[in-house]
């Protein structure tokens, strides 16, 4: 079978499952509404207007990896990977539509949550946004559609590997909302290079850490990568 009646099949799968639209759904509702939330506190000394335009994304992630998570999970329930396969014996082709199946409507969700964070982020910090140039503007909106698009493969991948959505979860959401927080002040150290660490460096007005805002988006590309490579590997190499 060709790539384009796969990745149409995946697409199928995923529209009209009413569990994976609504977590698509959850994503601009989470970050808009925690992004005028920050927007109403803008004191403090470390204050970056267009991290606070842009806060919700920090929650909004994990409505995106529920939804790439629970996207290749329901493959592994009921016997559901075996007849798949017999329709796509190629598993790589197959894993790889699944991927573009989950990053294309992330992406698109994302930009248009990125343009909503936007204007209701701005207009919640009122004057504390003037500073903001139109480029800081875009880059923060382009950046959280592929930080989202980036953090779904990842959890892709690593679902793949694990063959779990329960699993790659209970590892994700407790990294990303506490790990990650606790170690939030260690600027300049290898927490830099931590998945969503590196790739929010696209959403900060200025940066203090080891990367900047494109090199630190890389860097998260360079995890969902290496996570989507072991999960083709995983898919190839063990029994359905």
């Amino acid at each position: 079978m060709e790539f384009t009646p796969v990745l149409h099949s995946e697409w199928l799968k995923i529209r009209t499952l009413r569990s994976l639209v609504a977590g698509l759904c959850a994503v601009p509702a989470a970050v808009v509404l925690f992004s005028a939330l920050a927007g109403l506190d803008s004191d403090g000394p470390d204050f970056d207007p267009l991290f606070s335009v842009f806060f919700g994304v920090s929650f909004g992630q994990i409505a995106a990896i529920a939804f790439a998570t629970s996207a290749v999970a329901a493959e592994f329930r009921g016997g559901a990977l075996r007849a798949t396969l017999a329709a796509v014996p190629r598993r790589g082709r197959w894993f790889a539509a699944k991927a573009v199946a989950i990053a294309v409507p992330v992406l698109v969700v994302g930009l248009v949550t990125g343009g909503v964070a936007l204007a209701v982020g701005t207009a919640a910090l009122g004057t504390e946004a003037d500073g903001l140039t139109v480029g800081e503007e875009l880059r923060g909106a382009v950046g959280c559609a592929l930080y989202l698009t980036l953090m779904a493969l990842l959890a892709a991948g690593l679902t793949a590997v694990l063959r779990s959505g329960v699993a790659t979860l209970s590892i994700l959401i407790p990294f990303l909302l506490i790990v990650s927080f606790v170690i939030g002040d260690m600027s300049g150290s290898v927490a830099d290079v931590l998945p969503d660490r590196a790739g929010q460096m696209i959403l900060h007005d200025t940066g203090e850490g080891l990367l900047g805002p494109w090199s630190g988006l890389a860097v998260t590309a360079l995890w969902a990568g290496v996570a989507l490579g072991a999960g083709a590997w995983s898919v190839r190499r063990r029994d359905a």
